[in-house]
């Protein structure tokens, strides 16, 4: 059963090293959607089933980052970052809250081939 966690700030960029050293190698299939939720104009695909590579966290700029292959997307200033996680321990959606309300929901898929029972 998946289960909601909230990421603290001093734990991200720790978090999301490891995710994308166990989950984004080169050779992963694993594909995104990232949709930005606004107050003001709504919703909008940024990007829809594209190649993730990687996901990371600079503390320096408080900054998330998502490698795809159509070009980073960056959140400035996250306030809080909440991940479902699967039981094998991959994440299958990331919801990124902004102080201003924007939020970013990226959700993470696996495709490829799967193996015939």
């Amino acid at each position: 059963m998946a289960t909601t966690r909230r990421i603290p700030r001093d734990q991200l960029e720790a978090y999301f090293d490891a995710f994308s050293k166990k989950f984004l190698l080169d050779d992963s299939r694993d594909a995104a959607d990232v949709q930005v939720l606004s107050p003001d104009w709504g919703g909008q695909y940024v990007a829809e089933g594209v190649h993730l590579s990687g996901i990371s966290y600079d503390p320096h700029d408080n900054a998330l980052d998502f490698v795809l292959e159509t070009g980073d997307h960056r959140v400035y200033q996250p306030a809080e970052v909440w991940a479902i996680e699967e039981p094998d321990g991959s994440v299958s959606t990331i919801d990124i809250v902004q102080l201003d309300g924007v939020r970013h929901v990226v959700t993470v898929k696996k495709v490829g081939l799967r193996p015939v029972p």
